[in-house]
């Protein structure tokens, strides 16, 4: 069939009869579904012609009064007269076959025009029942089309147009005319279309094909799908990706579905498929037109693609449809039909035509779009910390939030960096926007601000390099920063600020204040100076950052938000009670409670870090003068520090340890050296200098003296390393304990 009769016949149902029951009408450019009224055969007991509109209609039952006009709502010839010209038997009860009488009116409205009465809507009555109002428009399911009153009451008379048999009880009506493959194909399409995902679209197209177009139906898609523009190498693979069809219990109005004779057994049908190069089904993928089951091509598809030991009804009860895609095959669809129903006829290849490449254009949506989910979650977990670090003296809790499930990605990121000195750098910002450009600066940031974290800068000094980053980057590229840095030992925080929004510090007892800090300008503007303030950071006080996403929406204002976040930080700490903070992962969730239906209008990046800080008395801090006595001090001072803490089983390791390093750093120091000891839950040992050049592991060979230092550092240590910062560096190691 060409293109033209696809566009201009797209969905039509019109059964093919005989050549001796029907002549053959003239074409009509207007399309199918302008049907020209066909006259009965001579010495046929058809249904008599139109009658003229001057003359009155006699009542029914009047003796020669006509029993339809053959004409339905739409124009079309009814089946009854159809059935009528093919069977011999009459057209109508009451009515002798080829009488006379007077002739129908000019609307064609007559008794058999009536709609039928209500029932289920795959079974009709036996009796039609007359409409008190026939005029009256009737709604249609989408599924299931809608029917005429003469089409009707020849379903109701209990013959069908090519068997001569009624439909099984419970039986979905057959599509008999081209109106119902139009409202089918439409209401089919519709809910193809609604799916997003792959198995959303592909449980449309099996839920508006069973029970209304087919019984059963094979959905088998290319595994693995490809994508866009590429080029799968190997053989093609078809995969069964879903089966459906009429539960063999289904019940529908008190009846009792009739058992498949035979009926073909989903369960046994092969999951994969390899389409064989010049094989019989690649040929018919290839011809993309669906095709009967009775065609030669299909024939010897059919077994390469469900297996040998499943058989398909015969004759036409099963098309095979290839599902093609933008650029090439993705898969095939079976529609099955079973013995007991109306086989298909020509006109529903154009449906499945149609069902088929809908369906296969919404699956290639549909990977495409999977494909860009994936780049996105991809971006953003690269962009953001898989997770966050255990830094001494601090407990760390996250979240992030996108603006929606379609904006995956966004400009909001947060951060927790280590520091030299047991120190924590916390940082939060917001790119403007929340999009694939502003995550794309994100991550430059947050690259820029891990690179100066490393350089132990001031918390200003850092803002002042973002805000020359970002004019790099474009006259445009804005963002707000908060950058922290909380020292364990002191129980300080420095604080300085770009534009972002206050954090909120929740005391131990259940205060929630919002910390004085200096505003200052957005990341970005230039030519501004920011400003740190040091704060106090109490043990067991816990420190919230956050974006504006938390805080403002299109119903509340920024400050109104942060009043509602402490006072929700408040209420939250009194059910912990005075002396217990709240836990930080409920916290989090907590504060994200607080966000209504109408508040998800930006990203929402939240860190909470809880103070739990360093006692004094688990630490131990010397300054050792650059001479040859250094090593052997450091070694008195280190055992006197263990024996005081009770770790005199670390005392071997921890001198030899110990020695090494200042060793090493009075050897090229010029000012004094100085070495810390901190208990926590490892003994970590930090020994600085004033010289800039970091320490590297190298393999001493047999003859050299020296360069075995951090080799025993390596070996012993439960990690080590070394840093440098503004004034030197610091290398350092642990050790655990009991």
């Amino acid at each position: 069939m060409d293109s033209t009769r696809v566009t201009e016949h797209p969905t039509s149902h019109e059964r093919r009869q005989p050549s001796a029951a029907r002549p053959t009408a003239p074409a009509d450019p207007r399309g199918a579904l302008l049907r020209t009224p066909e006259p009965p055969a001579q010495g046929s007991t058809g249904l008599p012609a139109q009658g003229r509109p001057a003359e009155a209609p006699a009542p029914p039952g009047t003796p020669g009064a006509p029993a339809s006009d053959g004409q339905g709502p739409t124009g079309s010839p009814t089946p009854s007269g159809t059935l009528a010209a093919a069977t011999g038997t009459p057209a109508a009860s009451g009515t002798p076959a080829g009488s006379q009488g007077p002739p129908a009116p000019s609307g064609g409205h007559g008794p058999t025009d009536a709609p039928a009465g209500s029932g289920s809507e795959h079974s009709q009555p036996s009796v039609a029942e007359p409409d008190p109002d026939p005029h009256r428009p009737r709604p249609a399911p989408e599924t299931i089309p809608a029917q005429s009153g003469a089409e009707a009451a020849a379903v109701q008379s209990g013959n069908e147009r090519r068997t001569g048999q009624g439909p099984a009880p419970g039986t979905p009506m057959p599509m008999r005319r081209d109106g119902d493959r139009l409202r089918f194909v439409g209401a089919a399409t519709r809910r193809i279309a609604r799916g997003i995902d792959l198995d959303e679209i592909v449980m449309g197209l099996c839920r508006a094909t069973v029970p209304t177009f087919s019984d059963a139906i094979l959905v088998y898609l290319r595994d693995p799908l490809p994508v866009g523009d590429e080029r799968p190498t190997g053989p093609v693979v078809l995969r069964l990706r879903r089966t459906d069809r009429i539960p063999e219990d289904r019940d529908t109005e008190g009846f009792l579905l009739p058992a498949l004779q035979p009926e073909p057994d989903l369960g046994i049908t092969a999951e994969l498929c390899t389409v064989r190069p010049g094989g019989a089904l690649n040929e018919v993928l290839r011809g993309v037109r669906p095709v009967f089951a009775d065609a030669p091509a299909a024939r010897a598809a059919l077994p390469e693609l469900i297996g040998e030991d499943l058989t398909v009804p015969g004759g036409q009860r099963a098309i095979l449809a290839p599902l093609r895609g933008r650029r090439r095959v993705i898969g095939a669809a079976l529609f099955l039909r079973r013995p007991d129903r109306p086989a298909f006829e020509t006109d529903d290849l154009l449906v499945a035509a149609q069902l088929a490449t809908h369906s296969a254009l919404g699956i290639d949506k549909a990977v495409l779009y999977g494909r860009e989910a994936y780049i996105a979650d991809e971006l953003q977990r690269t962009m953001l910390p898989e997770t966050l670090p255990r830094p001494t003296g601090v407990r760390l809790a996250s979240r992030y939030l996108p603006a929606a499930e379609t904006a995956r990605v966004g400009g909001d990121w947060y951060d927790a960096i280590p520091l030299p000195g047991s120190r924590v750098a916390l940082v939060v910002g917001d790119v403007m926007g929340h999009s694939m450009t502003s995550a794309a600066i994100m991550g430059q940031l947050r690259t820029t601000a891990q690179t100066l974290a490393g350089l132990d800068l001031p918390p200003q000094e850092v803002l002042h390099h973002l805000d020359e980053q970002a004019q790099r980057l474009g006259t445009d590229r804005m963002a707000t920063c908060l950058y922290a840095v909380y020292d364990p030992v002191a129980h300080r925080i420095t604080i300085a600020n770009a534009g972002h929004p206050p954090p909120v510090l929740l005391h131990l007892g259940g205060r929630a204040e919002v910390l004085r800090v200096p505003p200052g300008a957005p990341i970005g503007v230039g030519g501004v100076d920011f400003e740190a303030v040091e704060l106090d950071a109490p043990a067991g006080a816990t420190l919230l950052l956050y974006t504006d996403g938390l805080v403002e929406s299109r119903l509340r204002d920024v400050w109104t938000g942060i009043e509602q976040l402490r006072e929700k930080l408040a209420a939250t700490a009194q059910l912990t009670g005075a002396d217990h903070p709240p836990p930080l992962e409920a916290l989090c969730d907590e504060v994200l409670d607080m966000l209504g239906p109408g508040d998800r209008d930006d990203d929402i990046a939240l860190l909470a870090a809880r103070f739990d800080g360093i006692a004094p008395s688990d630490v131990a801090f010397w300054h050792l003068d650059p001479e040859d006595a250094a090593p052997g001090r450091a070694r008195r001072l280190a055992r006197k520090a263990l024996s005081r803490w009770g770790l005199e089983e670390l005392t071997d390791s921890l001198e030899l340890l110990v020695s090494e390093v200042v060793t090493n750093a009075v050897r090229y120091t010029s000012r004094p050296v100085t070495l810390r000891l901190l208990r926590t839950d490892v003994l970590r040992c930090e020994v600085g200098d004033d010289v800039p050049q970091l320490p590297r592991l190298r393999q001493a060979r047999a003859t050299d003296e020296g360069g075995r230092g951090l080799y025993l550092v390596n070996k012993l240590a439960r990690r080590w390393g070394a840093t440098r910062l503004s004034t030197g560096k610091v290398v350092w190691f642990e050790l655990n304990h009991g």
